[in-house]
């Protein structure tokens, strides 16, 4: 299994990069909160860790740590608008199930 990208996600992250005039990728991770126990976590990367394990997709590369790849295996990162919305999107095989507020999940 891994983690994938949409077309969509790659290419806001893409232009999210070129944008910033820095980066390699982008960081997947998860961090204990919330209600449900877990959340998401996203930050762009400049330098790599030498733990991180790299998925590559689309031309983009998402790293992820070691301890946080168990929470994630097979996810599916989009970005997509609804209505006034829009942000990225996960759709993890992993969850069992999320919040109220839809902002952490429980694995």
């Amino acid at each position: 299994m891994a983690i994938t990208l949409t077309e969509r996600a790659a290419d806001h992250i893409n232009r999210y990069i070129e944008k910033r005039g820095q980066g390699v990728g982008l960081r997947l991770g998860v961090r204990l909160t919330g209600c449900s126990g877990m959340a998401y976590k996203l930050d762009y990367v400049d330098d790599v860790d030498a733990e991180d394990i790299v998925f590559e997709q689309h031309g983009v590369k998402v790293f992820v740590s070691p301890k946080s790849l168990p929470f994630l295996e097979g996810t599916q990162l989009d970005y997509g608008r609804e209505g006034l919305n829009e942000g990225f999107r996960f759709s993890n095989p992993n969850e069992k199930a999320t919040c109220g507020c839809g902002e952490s999940f429980t694995v």
